[in-house]
């Protein structure tokens, strides 16, 4: 328990305690311990909503890591709604155990594991119909029980929202760089991504920063800016909030085509000037989430 909670009266009963998830004391919180991976740092990626991008974002922010050359893991813990595999291109690929101890995750590039549900669904379509406790040891297998290897980063898709599965990861998942939080311009988005900034705080784990993704469409025929959702929401709301901004991601049809393909955008480049700035954009804002979790480092 630390000298903080101490100082705030804390009793070691942790029972309804808002900061419970964030003791550094399993034995007095009374929940679970770490599990043990060697892992430097886990970056968790949510959204107070769906459809805003979570994916998208931890796709291309994996891969950007990957392209650095540190040895990086993707968890796509979206049990009932796993996307990742789909944004990789390796969809049809299933889990494997060499040693028949530890799973082994697909791997990209020789140096990007993944794991998900969607590797052991018998069909694309099969939905997972479980309840917390089913979903809450399938997380934990997924953090202990895979052969990550010795991994410089751990970017970890959560499902939208504040419930069981983004509580389990930051209760079980140990060093815990940040949380990235995506939203989209508009303010019904901007409202739920303000809650998952306040619940990540409530579990006292470092907010990163936030990603206004969907930011103003660049019309490929005109050049004109539309503000399909509106702008500059996910900027306001960290400041609102006292949280960093790591940038704004543009509406581009390219990030649709991108994850439909398995090929996550910050891999394609081509001459037009439109996806050219959208790659520079999305390149700046992952170059944010690392420097963000540099200077953390250094505090």
């Amino acid at each position: 328990m630390s000298d903080e909670k101490t100082s705030q009266g804390c009793n070691g009963n942790c029972s309804g305690c808002a900061s419970a998830a964030g003791c550094n004391d399993p034995k007095k919180s009374g929940l679970p311990p770490k599990v043990e991976m060697n892992v430097k740092h886990v970056i968790l990626v949510l959204s107070g909503k769906g459809g805003v991008g979570k994916s998208t974002v931890s796709t291309n922010l994996a891969m950007a890591l990957a392209n650095r050359g540190y040895a990086t893991g993707i968890a796509d813990m979206d049990i009932h709604g796993p996307n990742i595999p789909k944004m990789l291109g390796i969809e049809d690929e299933k889990l494997t155990s060499m040693d028949g101890k530890k799973i082994d995750p697909v791997m990209v590039m020789g140096n990007l594991g993944v794991v998900s549900m969607a590797f052991l669904l018998p069909d694309k379509t099969s939905p997972i119909i479980w309840r917390g406790s089913m979903k809450n040891t399938a997380i934990k297998q997924f953090l202990e029980d895979v052969n990550w290897g010795e991994l410089d980063y751990l970017v970890v898709d959560l499902p939208p929202g504040t419930g069981d599965e983004a509580l389990s990861v930051a209760q079980l998942a140990p060093h815990i760089a940040g949380a990235v939080i995506v939203t989209t311009p508009q303010e019904v988005a901007i409202l739920d991504s303000a809650k998952s900034v306040k619940f990540i705080e409530k579990l006292e784990i470092p907010v990163l920063g936030i990603i206004e993704n969907m930011s103003g469409y660049v019309c490929p025929h005109c050049g004109e800016v539309l503000d399909v959702f509106g702008v500059g929401g996910g900027k306001k709301a960290a400041e609102d909030l006292g949280v960093p901004f790591l940038g704004a991601i543009p509406l581009d049809p390219g990030m649709r085509i991108a994850g439909d393909e398995g090929k996550p955008f910050i891999t394609r480049r081509d001459a037009s000037d439109q996806s050219s700035a959208t790659w520079k954009s999305v390149d700046a804002v992952m170059e944010n989430v690392i420097l963000e979790i540099k200077n953390l480092e250094k505090e």
